[in-house]
């Protein structure tokens, strides 16, 4: 049973790490980062930022100690740790419930906040090529590897070959395309992995009160049950049970410890 209650968590586990290490990705991978050195305290590409890793470490611990919780819960057949385990798969599904539809109804909203930030540093060092952000443009060319963005007017050519050296100004690429392609992919790693994440919470909020029933009502195969008889009742019972023995049992007290000796029957 221990080995099964593992195997049947394992999933639950593996992506608790796996929203873990996303987030972690989020946080501290270079692009995002990037853009977050360069953003406003007041844009709200900081405030996703910061929020997508907090929410994601929060769920991913979550999960992660259900998970834990509801394999010592059968190993040791407890309720008040099945019930701690669906009370962390609800609180888990409650908070991805949101997260997702945050997701799918400002599905551009991410997108938007890093162009804008992009947008604010390249127009600022276009207006003045001796801006202190001049550097953070030439960092962000080089991460993204790109130079610039298309312009109609199409009269920024030389203003760019001198932001985007070496093999930012050999790719070539429009930045809002390429961050535009960034994101796309990463953001639908993350929907997928939010669609996976929220069916195996459904399942288990359902495997844990499926076993909070069993134990609830000794449905368990393996279970060892322990009965004691005490008293004159006892006597009577075990009497009643063997008419043909004129020896029955008395049972007492030895120290702290229950004694069992033997009695006429009536």
């Amino acid at each position: 049973m221990p080995c099964n209650s593992l195997a049947a968590n394992l999933p639950f586990q593996l992506l608790g790490l796996s929203i873990a290490t996303l987030s972690t990705v989020t946080r501290y991978g270079l692009h995002f980062s990037t853009i977050s050195n360069v953003a406003l305290e007041s844009s709200s590409y900081r405030a996703i930022y910061h929020a997508a890793f907090y929410v994601g470490v929060c769920l991913s611990m979550t999960l992660i100690l259900a998970a834990l919780l509801s394999a010592v819960a059968t190993v040791r057949e407890s309720r008040f740790l099945t019930a701690t385990a669906f009370f962390c798969f609800a609180l888990a599904f409650c908070g991805l419930t949101p997260v997702a539809c945050w997701r799918y109804m400002h599905s551009t909203e991410v997108e938007d906040s890093m162009l804008d930030v992009y947008d604010l540093v390249y127009d600022e060092v276009r207006r003045n090529e001796s801006s202190s952000r001049r550097h953070e443009l030439t960092i962000i060319h080089e991460v993204f590897l790109c130079c610039g963005k298309y312009s109609p007017l199409g009269d920024i050519a030389a203003v760019e070959h001198k932001m985007c050296p070496g093999m930012a100004w050999a790719a070539g690429r429009d930045c809002l395309q390429k961050m535009h392609g960034f994101l796309k992919k990463h953001m639908g790693f993350v929907s997928t992995l939010l669609s996976i994440t929220i069916g195996f919470t459904v399942y288990g909020m359902v495997l844990t009160s499926f076993l909070w029933f069993s134990i609830h009502f000794s449905n368990n195969l393996d279970r060892k049950g322990k009965y004691t008889l005490r008293g004159r009742k006892a006597t009577a019972l075990i009497c009643l049970l063997l008419p043909s023995h004129k020896g029955g049992i008395e049972t007492g007290t030895m120290g702290s410890k229950p004694s069992i000796g033997l009695t006429m029957c009536p």
